[in-house]
C-alpha cells in the first residue's frame, strides 16, 4: 500500500479537492440531490473553500485522495475519494481535526449517510440534535454531532 501524506491544500489541491467531493458524494449520497452543478462546487472550493478556510488534503500516489475542512470548531467536511475508503485516511483526518480543535468539535452529516453515523460515533462523537433539513442548502433531514474531549 501507497504511504498517504496529509497536509494543507494549497490553491493547486482545488480542481482535485471538488473531484474528490464529488465522487465521494455521489457513491455515499446517491439519493441526495446536490443543490449545486458540479462547476458550482469547483468555483466554491477554488474560490471559497480552500482561499478562506483550514482545508486539508489526503494526497497519496500523487493524486488528491481525501479532503478534511474545518472551520473553528466545525468539522465542516470530510470526504474520501471511494477507491480509498476503508484504509484508515478517515481515521487520521479525525485524529488532526481533534489536534486542532482539542476543546471539542461538531459536525454535520445527512440522516441517511449510515456508515457515517457509523464512523463518526465510534470516533467518540455523539448524536446532539436531528432536522428535518430546513438549515441546509440540500433540504435533506441531518444530524449534528459532537465530541467533546
Amino acid at each position: 500500500m501507497s504511504s498517504v501524506v496529509i497536509r494543507r491544500a494549497t490553491a493547486s489541491d482545488a480542481a482535485a479537492s471538488a473531484d474528490v467531493y464529488l465522487r465521494s458524494f455521489a457513491a455515499a449520497l446517491p439519493t441526495v440531490v446536490r443543490p449545486r452543478s458540479d462547476d458550482e462546487v469547483r468555483a466554491y472550493i477554488r474560490d471559497v473553500v480552500v482561499p478562506s478556510h483550514e482545508t486539508w488534503v489526503a494526497v497519496a500516489e500523487e493524486q488528491v485522495v481525501g479532503l478534511m475542512v474545518l472551520d473553528g470548531d466545525l468539522l465542516s467536511q470530510l470526504y474520501l475519494d471511494p477507491g480509498w475508503r476503508g484504509r484508515g485516511i478517515g481515521d487520521r483526518f479525525v485524529t488532526l481535526a481533534k489536534e486542532r480543535g482539542p476543546r471539542g468539535l461538531s459536525l454535520w452529516t445527512f440522516q441517511v449517510n449510515k456508515p457515517a453515523h457509523r464512523f463518526y460515533e465510534r470516533h467518540g462523537f455523539v448524536e446532539a440534535e436531528r432536522t428535518d433539513g430546513s438549515g441546509n442548502e440540500e433540504r435533506e433531514p441531518d444530524v449534528r454531532y459532537v465530541w467533546r474531549p
